[in-house]
């Protein structure tokens, strides 16, 4: 006999790293889909071991797995978002600012370099257009000259960190639980920034239905802010045994209600990465569901 519960609208997601998708977890540990009118479903587990070797985002799981219509929507950062969506050949909608405030910080082992300024010419290992790639961007920029900017494809964070500590890289921008990590195995943090990630999903999701959605992160996110450690484990699992929940740092990773994406917020964005010629400058708006 079918009951209530499998009979709401389902949304499919492609999974992204824990320290992101943490309020999808608690969300649906504690029923707050359901609870907002929608079944949720991961359709495959994260791999903190995947291999990211190509620089095409497409080839990656999440962006795959979303264009061949296995799951309808991901998370992933601000400015991936966009791109994402300008080159999608299935099409897909910025829906909202995600949950999951994260830093990305630079980590080195190497006590040549303890400020921005000395990764002048230093190659610093990030994963192609994605948050790593566009945050370190960020940072360098501020401090060097645009051509003592050096940014390097490791692939994923763990792979960029395994290749830190090998002293292939002297760099590296990593997020939880690796800068708790790198922090714990004696690295230590050239420079840090936090950003807000982007809501991907399908035009095909119905308005009540990504509204459900949101509104279940948000409990979700409030739930994590008064009681983080009990989830910290869902974090530090990827690196297998190196760090115990109680060693993950409570100051790099914070969870808040979502934001709306609006038109200005666009507009710098989308001006910052004609800047930096990361997107090929066709105004995209119809790519921002506002």
């Amino acid at each position: 006999m079918t009951t209530t519960t499998t009979t709401l609208p389902l949304i499919k997601l492609a999974p992204n790293g824990p320290v992101f998708d943490l309020p999808i977890y608690v969300a649906q540990e504690l029923g707050l889909f359901e609870k907002h009118g929608l079944r949720v479903e991961l359709v495959e587990k994260y791999d903190a071991k995947e291999s990211h070797a190509s620089y095409d985002p497409f080839e990656r799981k999440k962006e795959s797995l979303y264009e061949q219509g296995t799951a309808d929507a991901y998370n992933l950062c601000e400015w991936a978002g966009l791109d994402r969506s300008e080159h999608s050949g299935r099409g897909s909608r910025v829906h909202a600012l995600r949950p999951a405030v994260a830093a990305q910080a630079i980590v080195s082992f190497d006590d040549d370099i303890q400020e921005v300024r000395d990764l002048a010419g230093v190659p610093v290992g990030i994963n192609e257009r994605t948050g790593s790639h566009y945050t370190s961007l960020q940072i360098l920029g501020g401090s060097l000259a645009r051509e003592d900017v050096v940014v390097q494809h490791f692939g994923s964070p763990f792979e960029r960190y395994e290749q830190l500590k090998t002293g292939k890289l002297r760099a590296a921008a990593v997020m939880e639980p690796f800068i708790s990590l790198a922090l714990k195995e004696g690295a230590h943090i050239i420079s840090v920034v936090f950003y807000r990630g982007a809501e991907v999903i399908s035009p095909d999701v119905p308005e009540d239905v990504r509204n459900g959605y949101r509104a279940a992160l948000n409990e979700a996110a409030r739930i994590l802010k008064t009681d983080f450690a009990k989830y910290k484990h869902h974090l530090t699992a990827q690196v297998q045994g190196q760090l115990a929940p109680e060693e993950l740092h409570n100051h790099f990773v914070h969870y808040a209600v979502s934001r709306e994406f609006d038109e200005s917020r666009f507009d710098f964005t989308y001006q910052w990465m004609k800047d930096w010629s990361l997107t090929p400058g066709d105004k995209a708006y119809n790519q921002l569901a506002i």
